[in-house]
């Protein structure tokens, strides 16, 4: 009998290399090597000290089911972020919290698509995007991108495909992942009413707003055009591990995906949600590590290319460089398992995002401590002596 059952055919997408290769080096870590972690964007410092004390606090009464959209006092405060932040006036009402991110973009691909539908996004990009849409039977367009466009997906480029085939989505994510670069302000215009004029969705990931060192991340919000957009408390805030993300949803899709977030999550765990109301009050201590990341990144820029790591792409934002490793290799799978068994430094390959050329490049994360980034340059620099 067992013999005759399989997994389902929507679970036969491909690995999340980035978590394979966290995988890879905790069996090192657990064998009592020690490995410098730049695979993950997952930052090296702990949630706000204000997010701490919100969490206990909340430990010393219930915790239960929330509604669905998440608590009024956590959208409340989403909103008003979007009128301090940006200038922008968007209700409470349509927001909802969501488990991380990758809550958000489940629902999204849910909620706002049938089944066969065609969304766009650029190459190189977040792997999840790929494989969640494949799963759920949609179909992503992967459109290359690199220094003619400065790596970022354009309006022509979208009406070009979407001329040749019929798009029912886009998704730009500003600063993007893996490569840092963002879209400016007047290019995201341009898509969002391109998008707005052929009567495709628009979804913006912006996860990474607040970590930006070169020009200003601007919401795809203050262009109308209904966009949906995506952001999370894991990057800026320093919580990935507590799961809690929000969409900005067009009115009509509300109640839609509060349907949907009713049967698959019920809710948000109300701990999360309870100590993300505090993140906002924690500016001081995320601009410091903000901060240390700029060291970071200024590091990498400075010592990647002496060591033979060349065509780095722009780092406007985020904490992540994707470079070229042409000049060693033209597997950059290989590549990365033997720098994470020979030199104890973890990189994830570029086929992770981008299957066409990703076995040119790597992507390190520099969201780590200033102390282990620094040590996973001089490991590399004795290996690749």
């Amino acid at each position: 009998m067992s013999g005759r059952l399989a997994a389902s055919r929507r679970s036969r997408v491909e690995p999340f290399l980035a978590m394979d290769v966290m995988s890879a080096a905790a069996d090192l870590e657990a064998a009592g090597r020690d490995i410098v972690h730049m695979e993950v964007g997952q930052p090296g410092a702990p949630a706000p000290r204000a997010v701490l004390e919100a969490a206990r606090k909340a430990l010393e009464g219930r915790l239960g089911y929330t509604e669905a959209l998440g608590i009024r006092p956590l959208r409340e405060r989403i909103a008003r972020h979007y009128r301090d932040e940006y200038g922008v006036e968007v209700p409470a009402s349509r927001i909802m919290v969501t488990t991380g991110s990758s809550g958000g973009f489940n629902l999204t691909f849910l909620g706002a698509f049938d089944a066969g539908a065609r969304i766009a996004m650029a190459a190189p990009g977040y792997p999840a995007y790929r494989n969640i849409l494949k799963a759920l039977g949609l179909v992503p367009v992967e459109i290359p991108v690199g220094p003619r466009t400065r790596w970022v997906l354009t309006a022509d480029e979208v009406e070009r495909a979407h001329a040749e085939a019929p798009l029912a989505g886009v998704l730009v994510a500003s600063p993007a992942n893996p490569t840092g670069t963002m879209t400016l302000p007047e290019a995201l215009r341009d898509l969002v009413e391109t998008c707005a004029r052929l009567g495709i969705r628009f979804i913006s990931d912006e996860i990474y707003h607040g970590l930006v060192y070169e020009g200003r991340a601007e919401t795809a919000l203050a262009f109308g055009g209904e966009p949906i957009v995506v952001n999370s408390f894991s990057k800026y805030y320093c919580m990935t591990g507590w799961r809690v993300g929000w969409l900005v949803l067009p009115e009509d899709l509300v109640r839609p995906f509060e349907r949907l977030s009713q049967s698959f999550y019920i809710s948000v765990p109300e701990l999360s949600q309870r100590a993300a109301l505090a993140a906002f009050d924690g500016r001081e201590e995320l601009e410091a590590v903000k901060e240390g990341y700029r060291r970071n990144r200024a590091h990498l820029l400075e010592r990647l290319p002496s060591l033979g790591f060349d065509e780095i792409v722009p780092v406007d934002g985020a904490f992540y460089v994707y470079a070229s490793v042409a000049r060693f290799t033209n597997d950059a799978h290989d590549f990365t398992r033997r720098m994470l068994h020979e030199a104890g430094v973890a990189a994830t390959p570029g086929p992770d995002f981008d299957h066409a050329r990703g076995h040119r490049y790597i992507r390190f994360s520099f969201a780590g401590t200033e102390a282990a980034i620094r040590e996973g340059t001089d490991r590399l620099a004795a290996w690749l002596r």
